[in-house]
């Protein structure tokens, strides 16, 4: 069977067809196409309420591609969905609409707590029995979860992104609001907090850190000095020494400081990066559905 993931984001639309193998009692994914494009939807929405009308064009030339992509590979079954700007958009329905209309090509816009939910599919796979604040920054908002003894406690999306946040709409009552949120839902029975993060930019911020990949973990103190180097440093330094993308090298900072505030304010002094995210979730939910009871084979060692 061949899956494609559609994420739409505020910041990139991604595309993944991944192929599923199976062989004597294991089952594993092989990725076969990843797109990546950088639209940034949210830069209209954040300030104008609505996509533009270049961007509304773009966005049609891109699904366009997509489906494309998604016959040529005779993909089973697709899940696309579009997150914090495209709710936001006053002709975020109209655009998803005329998208089935004139490709066949269904889109849902989901809400900050499903997109957790998609996401939470992949992220309990992680965690063991100890206390986890999951932190997942996308363009337009965040969504946290906190963990304990491997089950979700609590959730909660707050219109907090890089995007918003490079464009100066991240409202201090927001910070508050969170801040307040961590305050509030994190109990001293829990013990020690420990972070684990999704999103392009912490997986970056993991990258330059120069860490070793085996764990996948890193500390608050050894993030803290990456942000301090990309601060010293031009978007033209970042895009030419570290080789980061234009979307990728003006956002990167912005979007690190909400990992490490809420890191802070949670005490965790380290945090997990998977190198999972949304479209891992929807390729997990869409195998959900075609391999039935067979799900938990995908995570043995």
């Amino acid at each position: 069977m061949r899956f494609a993931a559609v994420d739409i984001g505020s910041n990139a639309i991604r595309m993944q067809i991944t192929k599923v193998i199976e062989f004597e009692d294991k089952i594993t994914f092989k990725k076969l196409e990843y797109v990546r494009f950088p639209l940034r939807l949210g830069q209209d929405v954040f300030k104008n309420g609505e996509i533009g009308p270049k961007k509304y064009e773009k966005f049609l030339k891109l699904m366009q591609a997509y489906k494309n992509l998604i016959e040529l590979y005779e993909v089973t079954n697709y899940y696309g969905c579009a997150t914090s700007a495209m709710r936001e958009a006053k002709n975020g329905k109209e655009l998803v609409k005329k998208v089935k209309d004139k490709f066949n090509l269904k889109i849902n816009i989901i809400s900050g707590r499903e997109e957790a939910l998609m996401i939470n599919k992949v992220i309990r796979h992680y965690l063991d029995d100890r206390a986890y604040i999951h932190i997942d920054v996308g363009g337009g908002s965040t969504e946290l979860n906190i963990y304990f003894k491997g089950e979700k406690v609590v959730s909660q999306s707050f219109k907090l992104g890089s995007v918003r946040r490079l464009q100066h709409y991240d409202k201090p009552e927001i910070w508050d609001d969170i801040r307040h949120w961590i305050k509030d839902n994190i109990k001293k029975s829990y013990g020690k907090m420990l972070a684990i993060g999704t999103g392009g930019n912490i997986n970056k911020i993991f990258e330059l850190s120069g860490v070793g990949k085996k764990e996948r973990k890193i500390s608050l103190a050894t993030i803290n000095k990456v942000i301090d180097k990309l601060k010293g440093m031009t978007l033209e330094e970042r895009m030419f020494q570290l080789q980061l993308n234009p979307d990728r090298a003006d956002v990167i900072v912005p979007a690190s400081e909400i990992y490490t505030e809420v890191m802070r304010v949670a005490k965790a002094k380290e945090i997990v990066v998977p190198d999972v995210g949304l479209k891992d979730g929807i390729m997990y939910s869409l195998f959900e559905q075609n391999y039935k009871g067979k799900a938990s084979v995908l995570f043995k060692n």
